[in-house]
């Protein structure tokens, strides 16, 4: 399997669509994508696997997710929409947290 130019645009364009939910302090976001094709000889045809992994600064982890599809650019939207689920839960758990936080502190000072 070749990596063209338009796969990886077509990557780099799903991928940069991710970066209203992580802060980095350089500004951008940085992710490793990895595509390829699983094994030869399926019965059902050539099943491809997009898998992306994006460093979480403001939480010291990382997000991965992998997803499978017979074809390649769906595989990538498929993980793509993983991703974009996984960091809509980390940055919902991160909010979450301040404001219990900051419930706690409220409720201290009321007395």
């Amino acid at each position: 399997m070749a990596f063209t130019p338009a796969l990886k645009n077509f990557v780099e364009q799903k991928i940069s669509n991710l970066d209203k939910f992580i802060s980095h302090p350089d500004g951008g976001i940085q992710a490793w994508v990895e595509i390829g094709l699983t094994t030869k000889g399926q019965k059902s045809g050539d099943i491809y696997r997009a898998e992306i992994q994006i460093p979480v600064p403001h939480f010291d982890r990382t997000v991965r997710v992998e997803a499978r599809h017979t074809d390649l650019y769906t595989a990538i939207e498929n993980a793509k929409d993983l991703m974009k689920m996984e960091l809509q839960k980390t940055k919902d758990k991160k909010i979450s947290l301040s404001r219990r936080g900051a419930r706690l502190l409220k409720n201290i000072l009321k007395y």
